[in-house]
């Protein structure tokens, strides 16, 4: 069984799992600022690259900083300061699929609840290693080659074989956060929930990161679910000849 849904697995109306706005889905810097962030970044830049001198390397790495906070509205140190010169943040997508694994509840929990598990099922993720009981520090690939994103997370919410709740922390490349649902189904085995949601980088890197990413998300966590119950039912997950995130 495998649905699309909007309501819980209990038959309740599902709450939005929402990812926060701390990383650089915050948008901080307001336009004109940008505007003057990207022609003192080409400025700073060009003059640094033309000097062969530790002096220039310092001028260009300054300016590659005043690129990046023009080109993407956010800036690190507005973000350590509490300053906020505009109130945009990156639009949040979320995606719920759920299916029935003919496995005991509380095995299926504990195996999902082992977080270094995840990449057994889940292509995308390169490695997660987890830092005691609640933290945990995950590296997913980017799709195209475009390298890897990485983030620590929480789990902020837990009841054992029931339910688990993350979300991402401070600064991370991508803000995201998440909520697994394990209930019994009606004829045997267990009913999983699983809910994604993400804010994309804002600016120009985070429309190239959407466009890369948006299309792919629900066809990812339904292949991520239907591997993990593979997985669980023949010790096995399902081999695809498939990009990373598709």
């Amino acid at each position: 069984m495998e649905t699309f849904n909007t309501t819980s697995s209990y038959g309740q109306p599902k709450q939005p799992i929402i990812p926060p706005t701390t990383g650089t889905s915050h948008l901080n810097v307001g336009g004109t600022e940008r505007v003057a962030s990207l022609l003192g970044g080409v400025l700073l830049t060009y003059f640094g690259l033309r000097k062969p001198n530790a002096g220039g390397l310092m001028m260009a790495a300054a300016g590659g900083a005043m690129l990046f906070r023009g080109a993407t509205g956010y800036c690190p140190l507005n973000s350590a300061l509490g300053r906020d010169s505009s109130t945009g943040t990156g639009a949040a997508l979320e995606i719920t699929r759920s299916l029935t694994i003919h496995k005991p509840r509380h095995e299926v929990y504990q195996f999902w609840r082992q977080l270094e598990n995840l990449p057994k099922f889940m292509h995308h993720l390169q490695e997660v290693r987890q830092f005691g009981p609640k933290r945990s520090h995950w590296v997913a690939t980017v799709p195209k080659g475009l390298g890897t994103v990485a983030w620590d997370a929480d789990i902020v919410e837990e009841e054992e074989n029931t339910r688990l709740v993350w979300r991402s922390l401070p600064d991370s490349d991508i803000d995201n956060a998440g909520e697994v649902r394990f209930s019994d189904a009606p004829d045997g085995g267990t009913i999983v929930q699983a809910t994604i949601s993400y804010r994309p980088p804002v600016g120009q890197l985070g429309g190239s990161v959407a466009k890369l990413l948006n299309p792919k998300l629900e066809q990812m966590v339904a292949e991520d679910l239907h591997r993990f119950k593979a997985l669980m039912e023949t010790g096995e997950a399902i081999r695809e000849e498939s990009q990373p995130l598709g």
